[in-house]
């Protein structure tokens, strides 16, 4: 089958690579049908997670038709189109139980916080993603979804991580009616961020980006108003003073590692590694906030350690609240508003683009060109 393979640092190119096959009576093998870059996968390409592998197939969202299925499956059969939550989880162990199923105790033998992940190296579990024209889902009678009848396609892949991360960004914002949110970061979950929490109740909603075109884009999907940080000395002074000097009731940090607009985090997050990423958006989220106030994380950061300002977070009395979206908690909530027309995932969707061609979209998303707010890849069963 073909199917990404990374090589290094900027270097992934698509390849033929052995089928997956069965390994556990409650596995499936699911032939994909579309599977998503998202920008955390940046992370990976960019060389800024630990333990990312040469040969690892990347891809965290795809959806697909279930080709096989173990002995033990009975949530899902053979020839259903589902979509594949980016957790891997076994909705067995404690913290399944309580819904927290990016937590997972069971999924991810290599670490003690996240749970498995979807190609998002060992760090993650070691698990193959979707960027492939197959793939292996470990607890199917979990994670994978039908596809409602009459969905799109592309709606039903943003389902699998953006639409959730940027719906549960919201949610743990604690938004309460009337409040000013920022959100930093004007990718696809930003800008779904920011269009979710409207529906939280908020009054204002604010989104700071360094590309013109991701703004414009939030400007016109979210209703809120875009600034560019570029275009300011200090954007923390920014924000108190269009905020009477108080700050924001609720920051939301949508940008994670690879953040712009610090010399110091750029060097030490980005190109030493001396830090777990640029926390550039979390130091400008923390002093932007209005005292007593709520910070939402869901930009991704590599373990372990990050420059910090946990005095402010101390002596401001914040609250920060984190973690990777529990998909599965969500999704029924999410599809309804899908159905309802109250959120319309696809139109984040700007290139689709052959599996073929994935190096190319690597390239092109990574360095912010032709526009491109959200690619897709379409393996070659899926286009005929």
């Amino acid at each position: 089958m073909l199917a990404i393979n990374y090589r290094g640092p900027q270097r992934v190119r698509v390849s033929h690579k052995p089928m997956p096959e069965i390994k556990h009576p409650e596995d499936a093998i699911v032939r994909v049908t579309r599977s998503c870059i998202c920008g955390s996968d940046l992370h990976l390409y960019n060389g800024n997670v630990p333990d990312t592998r040469v040969g690892m197939t990347f891809g965290h969202e795809f959806i697909g038709i279930v080709e096989e299925i173990g002995s033990e499956v009975h949530k899902v059969k053979v020839g259903d189109h589902v979509l594949v939550p980016f957790n891997i989880a076994c909705g067995k162990c404690h913290f399944c139980r309580q819904g927290l199923f990016g937590n997972c105790h069971e999924s991810n033998t290599q670490a003690t916080a996240v749970g498995g992940i979807f190609g998002y190296s060992h760090t993650g579990g070691g698990y193959d993603g979707g960027q492939a024209e197959f793939v292996r889902v470990p607890y199917a009678n979990v994670g994978p979804t039908v596809i409602p009848t009459g969905m799109d396609p592309d709606d039903a892949v943003m389902l699998t991580d953006v639409v959730p991360t940027g719906y549960q960004a919201a949610e743990m914002a604690g938004i309460q009616p009337g409040d000013t949110v920022v959100v930093f970061g004007a990718g696809p979950v930003g800008i779904m961020a920011a269009r979710c929490c409207w529906l939280f109740g908020a009054g204002r909603v604010i989104v700071l980006d360094q590309y013109e075109y991701r703004l414009e884009f939030v400007r016109n999907y979210a209703n809120c108003e875009v600034y560019n940080f570029k275009e300011m000395d200090d954007p923390v002074v920014f924000i108190k003073k269009i905020t009477d000097w108080m700050g924001a009731d609720v920051v939301i940090d949508a940008v994670g590692a690879e953040a712009a607009g610090s010399a110091l985090q750029t060097i030490t997050g980005r190109k030493t590694l001396l830090q777990a990423g640029s926390a550039t958006a979390l130091h400008w989220a923390i002093n932007s906030v209005k005292k007593g106030g709520i910070v939402s994380i869901v930009g991704v950061y590599g373990p372990t350690d990050n420059l910090v300002p946990i005095g402010n977070v101390v002596n401001k009395g914040l609250t920060l609240r984190a973690n990777q979206a529990s998909v599965k908690r969500l999704l029924p909530r999410l599809i309804e508003h899908v159905q309802n027309g109250i959120l319309n995932p696809k139109a984040l969707i700007t290139h689709r683009i052959p599996l073929e061609e994935a190096a190319d979209a690597y390239r092109m998303f990574s360095s912010k060109l032709d526009n491109c707010i959200k690619p897709v890849l379409i393996p070659p069963s899926a286009r005929m």
